[in-house]
């Protein structure tokens, strides 16, 4: 497949970058709040003892990237492109949490932006697979104009689970991008 997982990209306000093995301080101190996985089906990842076989899968998948704050060089949490088990291979963007701080303002938006930007060049959309329980991250991608095409049963990599499977179109994005 024709498509860069781990993309170097810098944007307005945040730098999206590979995840390297150095991150692991920088990404647990966001990551060490619980309040980010409240909502979250893994409610104890901001345990250390939780995190560090999380880190290890999100380095050993080769695809992750993390976010920093461009004006600090802080890394402010990390996202995912990933290739779903579903018969189209579709490329997919998860695993994304982001620390408290940069909630409810523009910081999701323009790391999806950039993720997103990065996926239409290669191809006409995006899926997002979210656990039907975390809300949180239901409202914020519909917000961005991904429709709800239903639930699966999909192995994300931890085993099978339900997951609602969100779909957005370059066409879409282009459209509300302009407006």
């Amino acid at each position: 497949m024709d498509f860069d997982f781990q993309p170097y990209i810098i944007g307005e306000t945040l730098v999206v970058r590979p995840l390297s093995e150095d991150d692991f301080d920088g990404l647990y101190q966001a990551a060490s709040d619980p309040l980010v996985w409240a909502g979250h089906p893994a409610k104890d990842r901001h345990l250390k003892e939780v995190f560090i076989p999380y880190f290890d899968t999100l380095h050993e998948a080769g695809a992750t990237v993390v976010v920093l704050e461009k004006s600090t060089g802080k890394i402010i949490g990390c996202s995912r492109y990933y290739v779903a088990p579903t018969p189209g291979q579709e490329i997919s963007i998860g695993y994304t949490f982001l620390g408290r701080a940069y909630w409810g303002g523009t910081v999701n938006a323009e790391l999806k932006s950039l993720m997103m930007g990065h996926v239409f060049k290669f191809r006409p959309d995006v899926w997002f697979h979210i656990d039907p329980t975390n809300i949180r991250s239901q409202k914020a991608t519909a917000k961005l104009g991904a429709v709800n095409m239903g639930e699966e049963e999909l192995d994300l990599g931890n085993g099978a689970a339900r997951w609602m499977c969100f779909r957005l179109l370059k066409s879409d994005w282009e459209v509300r991008e302009d407006t």
